[in-house]
């Protein structure tokens, strides 16, 4: 494994996905396209809450002011419209800049309007000014306790947090491949395959903060043109696609310029948690995330959360070290 310093010295931005699904105009736009679609839209793809915004980034952005502040830029990845951020310190907003889909799809116009974040997360290693070294953020990942760099690179190589899995037995049912719950794992073993992984040992990206190298995203787009092309074509998600960062960990792994984190530091709160059960069992689970070794918390859906935890936002509020302050 051969790092160069040249590389390891330079900062580290952090890239965010961002989607009012509530305005007018995505509204419209979105059930045009899908009325277009000439076949059926996978459960996952059209779910409404797939492009809910309960102002989740705004956490997300305080988190990592407050738990990583050595990060150099931070980048919000928007369609026409940006998130309204005056409630956050200036401090803050002096380091966000926003990337554009049409900039980072340049060249690439016929796949707009996109309201698929797989064909979006393909291609961020386009924006313009980007860090080689840098981490990827859902706007429901967040930052619970101290980030050191080395958390997320070891020199130029990600750290990866996962597991080895075997997902052999998906690719023989056809109620798995109809499961939104097993959506992911799709994405995962396509991305897997065309680095030369078997369904049955590939590498599960848990649902943390990526790192991603900007320049090996660069690479893979030179050798697996098609593969990019057929994964930004799809305005709605969709079976055939890869999972990005999966694709970038697994040639990461093949060339030997990955580090892979075996700690328990992140927490997955997923959509639907605590359903059907008492409320004092999901709030023991948010519990948890006070342990100092969490150091990563997803919350897949906000408002479900909050229907069964009504005091949720004040936890999340707690959860990633408060607003104003900062941490460490």
């Amino acid at each position: 494994m051969s790092h160069s310093p040249d590389h390891t010295a330079e900062p580290i931005d952090a890239v965010i996905t961002w989607v009012d699904g509530s305005s007018g105009d995505h509204h419209r736009k979105r059930h045009e396209y899908m009325a277009k679609a000439s076949l059926a839209l996978h459960e996952n793809a059209i779910n409404p809450h797939r492009w809910v915004c309960s102002d989740e980034i705004l956490y997300c952005l305080q988190s990592i002011h407050n738990h990583a502040p050595w990060v150099r830029k931070i980048w919000i990845v928007v369609g026409n419209e940006t998130p309204v951020l005056s409630s956050l310190s200036d401090d803050i907003t002096a380091k966000v800049a926003f990337a554009y889909h049409q900039d980072i799809f340049d060249g690439l116009a016929e796949v707009l309007p996109t309201f698929n974040s797989l064909a979006i997360e393909t291609m961020l290693w386009r924006i313009e000014g980007l860090s080689e070294r840098f981490m990827y953020f859902n706007d429901d990942v967040f930052l619970t306790a101290l980030l050191n760099p080395t958390d997320m690179f070891q020199g130029l190589a990600p750290v990866l947090r996962g597991k080895w899995v075997d997902y052999s037995e998906l690719l023989h049912s056809p109620i798995m491949r109809d499961d939104p719950a097993k959506f992911n794992h799709f994405m995962q073993m396509n991305a897997a395959k065309i680095i030369g992984f078997d369904a049955d040992r590939l590498f599960s990206a848990a649902h943390v903060v990526h790192p991603f190298r900007r320049s090996k995203m660069a690479a893979l787009f030179e050798e697996h043109p098609q593969d990019f092309m057929d994964n930004i074509k799809h305005r709605f998600r969709d079976l055939s696609q890869f999972l990005p960062q999966g694709l970038h960990n697994h040639a990461c792994i093949v060339a030997g310029d990955a580090v892979i984190s075996l700690a328990d530091d992140h927490l997955h709160i997923v959509s639907g948690q605590g359903n059907g059960r008492a409320p004092s069992e999901t709030w023991a689970l948010l519990q948890t995330a006070d342990n100092p070794d969490i150091k990563f918390l997803c919350v897949n859906d906000l408002p479900q959360l909050e229907a069964l935890i009504p005091q949720a936002r004040d936890w999340l509020g707690q959860a990633i070290g408060g607003f104003g302050g900062r941490s460490g």
